[in-house]
């Protein structure tokens, strides 16, 4: 059973089927947040827009369809049908955008790529459920599913100083190293979400659960 509009009319199903459960021919859908606009480019918040876009690129899909308050595109990775997303309500609406896109198509799961705080840049943590924490877009994914029950991955942002103004943080632009080092866990998560795709959450979990 995947995720999407119940059959009976009764509502949205309840995500509690794991990864490779669901028939292979529905499309995992990889939801990375961010805020849109270009001035938002390269900065902490937008982590999950930048792996979207690797993930794109290795899948051979466009992210040009707008669809559900969401610029999307749909590719494959080894035999997977892939469905990405990037929500364009801005982070704290993000939930609208992707109940939107699952009342649209039954999909195989659900995962969210977010940025993380809590978590030194370099960093990334996959999990199968979980709290929304301090984390607004995952808080407005939780109140608009009604659930906790989807995979997410976190991306460590948190640099190695104390942040007094987490706004301002998340929503300033990244220097030259911190770019660079972004790119090296943008290619270890795509790879980790490949791992998923093909071997489960468990092997995942355990091989990338680390730091770079």
């Amino acid at each position: 059973m995947g995720l999407g509009p119940d059959a009976s009319g009764q509502g949205e199903r309840d995500p509690r089927e794991r990864v490779g459960a669901p028939s292979a021919e529905r499309p995992f859908l990889v939801v990375g947040l961010g805020n849109p606009g270009a001035e938002y480019d390269w900065t902490p918040h937008n982590f999950g827009f930048l792996l979207v876009e690797e993930l794109a690129r290795r899948a051979g899909a466009r992210l040009k369809t707008r669809e559900c308050q969401a610029l999307t595109g749909r590719g494959r990775l080894g035999e997977r049908p892939l469905w990405l997303a990037q929500p364009q309500t801005y982070m704290n609406l993000s939930g609208v955008a992707i109940r939107q896109l699952l009342s649209k198509q039954e999909v195989a799961d659900l995962l969210v790529v977010c940025d993380e705080l809590d978590l030194p840049l370099g960093t990334l943590r996959l999990k199968e459920r979980g709290s929304a924490g301090s984390h607004n877009g995952l808080r407005s994914i939780v109140e608009a599913l009604g659930t906790t029950e989807f995979v997410r991955l976190r991306l460590g942002i948190g640099p190695p100083h104390p942040v007094t103004d987490r706004v301002k943080f998340v929503l300033s632009p990244w220097g030259k190293a911190e770019r660079e080092l972004a790119l090296e866990v943008v290619a270890r998560a795509a790879d980790a979400i490949e791992m998923v795709l093909a071997e489960g959450m468990g092997a995942a979990m355990t091989r990338y659960n680390a730091a770079v």
